[in-house]
């Protein structure tokens, strides 16, 4: 995707900072500069801007703003195959995921944890705890 702006040039990375900084304090881009890179390089991994993304999760229903669950789900699997192919340790390629995951869920999209600093066979059983959803 050759056509990504500066990342803070779009509103829900705007939204997704500001979150940050209420949660957290301080500036979440001189604090960690690599949260922007991680965001940078799964919006070119999904060939999607940080926009787009969170608008392939949300519809408007009768004025409200609704999570779509296909959206959600396509976007929970793309971070985590993001996630596998980050270069360097574990601990790296879990950072990186939950860097966009952060992303998503402070533009207003809840999303599992994932993969973490494991692997996808670490879990004995996946998809425990979700919530049926209604698409």
């Amino acid at each position: 995707m050759s056509d990504l702006q500066p990342l803070t040039s779009y509103a829900t990375v705007q939204t997704w900072l500001d979150g940050l900084r209420q949660h957290w304090g301080g500036d979440p881009e001189r604090d960690d500069p690599e949260r922007l890179e991680a965001l940078e390089a799964f919006c070119r991994f999904a060939e999607k801007d940080p926009d787009a993304v969170i608008d392939e999760c949300v519809q408007v229903r009768n004025g409200e703003k609704r999570i779509r669950a296909k959206g959600r789900r396509r976007y929970a699997d793309l971070i985590a195959q993001f996630q596998s192919q980050v270069q360097g340790s574990r601990l790296r390629r879990a950072k990186w995921g939950n860097a966009v995951r952060s992303f998503l869920i402070h533009n207003g999209i809840l999303l599992q944890a994932g993969l973490q600093a494991g692997e996808r066979g670490d879990n004995p059983n996946p998809g425990a705890g979700e919530a049926p959803d209604s698409g």
